[in-house]
């Protein structure tokens, strides 16, 4: 059985080297693997939350879209689209917003860090927030879902972004699934072996610091003379050097075999100068760029190419999209006319439902779990467990719970539950009765 695995690259921006060794290269060598169905798209919606530059989103789509396809991305193995070609996913996205907790983006990093900040500087907590950004997590959501993804690799910073669109699709199965589940619970893929680029100044490589190296744009001249200005130590040749203390090195090694990085080390370590180093590292970077570079110039300057191979990867895309949108638009009504048997329509009765707990993990890859209402809401989330085995328990302890000898303290806004001295959860005291009755309920089968 194939897995399933979704990507998206958000298009605001031209690739540096970084984003090649940190994404598209593993992302590719994936791709390649027996038994993985991957799809690789071009999030130009995403792109509009942060960018209103027109000419930049194109020109990144036409960039974006060339790199991937000079690195070696195989558009006939895999499925490569741009997110816009396929209307179903903002379809999609609308239908997910409907059945979305609004409390539930309230909770979304990105969104919190601007409200801080706003507070930070005594303004409206949400000045400058526009409904992009508040609903991200949903678009995301429909970006995974839309295809059924198994697996999506990404940063930790995302993590939550995935715990939020399995959410999402449990309360959607569950609303309109009727015992058959549309939405396939996608797991997060964080692979910790990729390489993290550090820029020119020794920090993380990112356009944000102004200290990236380029990967095709300027041709080898702009390599060779952004690697030229990577920072150093004083450390004259013929001294040695420590390489892993060493920008250079971990570049170099990011590019080179286990025994290229091994003799580079043994050089530094023996005084090699920082020029010659700097020079080195060109040349190890130029042997594995200079052949996609020359394909890359290619493709840009011949952008129908490129349309052509988008609009076959958004066919082979919507092949799964349309039928499966004609499904989801019967589960929740929107079925045409004539496939109704003039029948009245019976309201949908939420007696068989029940109260029921959800497991997933943080952005810290510690275990939780929630206990969400008949109609999805969430009346308390864990404490953060190390494994999941603790978390079961962790669940089974509190369907055994007597909350009838539980009382919230007067004067105390917050309830504490522990198990075997333990703590479980902690919840509002106004949901006390809730949760008793949610309990309940479980515990009657």
């Amino acid at each position: 059985m194939n897995t399933r695995v979704l990507t998206g690259i958000t298009t605001s921006g031209t690739p540096h080297l970084g984003n090649y060794a940190g994404a598209i290269r593993p992302s590719i060598q994936a791709s390649t693997q027996a038994g993985v169905d991957a799809f690789y798209f071009m999030a130009d919606y995403h792109a509009l939350i942060k960018c209103d530059d027109p000419q930049r989103i194109a020109r990144s789509r036409l960039e974006i879209a060339a790199t991937w396809l000079a690195a070696g991305l195989d558009a006939e193995r895999v499925t490569f689209y741009r997110q816009s070609d396929i209307p179903e996913i903002p379809e999609l996205c609308w239908m997910l917003t409907c059945v979305t907790p609004k409390g539930l983006m309230n909770r979304a990093h990105a969104y919190k860090a601007a409200v801080d900040q706003n507070t930070a500087r005594d303004v409206e907590p949400d000045d400058g927030v526009n409904m992009g950004l508040f609903s991200y997590p949903v678009l995301m959501a429909a970006d995974i879902l839309m295809f059924n993804a198994n697996k999506v690799p990404v940063g930790r910073d995302q993590i939550q972004h995935l715990e939020m669109a399995r959410d999402i699709a449990q309360r959607f199965n569950h609303l309109y699934g009727q015992g058959t589940d549309f939405f396939v619970l996608p797991e997060v893929q964080v692979d910790e072996e990729v390489a993290t680029l550090p820029g020119l100044d020794g920090r993380k490589m990112s356009k944000s610091y102004d200290n990236t190296i380029p990967l095709f744009e300027g041709g080898s001249a702009a390599t060779r003379a952004a690697i030229m200005r990577i920072v150093t130590d004083s450390r004259q040749p013929g001294e040695p050097k420590d390489a892993e203390g060493s920008h250079l090195y971990t570049l170099f090694r990011a590019f080179s075999t286990p025994q290229q990085s091994a003799a580079f080390r043994q050089q530094l370590e023996e005084g090699l100068g920082w020029g010659d180093a700097k020079k080195a590292l060109f040349d190890r970077i130029e042997e594995e760029l200079a052949p996609m570079r020359e394909r890359y110039t290619d493709l840009v300057s011949r952008p129908d190419r490129i349309e052509d191979i988008l609009q076959a990867g958004a066919s082979k895309a919507r092949a799964l999209s349309q039928p499966f949108m004609e499904r989801l638009r019967a589960a929740v009504g929107l079925r045409a006319a004539s496939s109704t048997t003039g029948a009245p329509v019976k309201a949908k009765s939420g007696k068989g439902k029940k109260p029921r707990f959800v497991s997933f993990r943080d952005e810290d890859g510690k275990f939780r779990f929630r206990l969400l209402t008949a109609e999805g809401d969430e009346l308390l989330s864990s404490e953060p467990f190390d494994d999941p085995q603790a978390a079961g328990v962790a669940i089974k302890g509190l369907q055994a719970l007597q909350l009838g000898d539980v009382a919230a303290v007067p004067g105390e806004s917050i309830v504490t539950l522990d198990i075997a001295g333990v703590v479980v959860c902690r919840f509002e005291a106004d949901r006390l009765e809730a949760v008793e009755t949610a309990l309940a309920a479980l515990a009657e089968g």
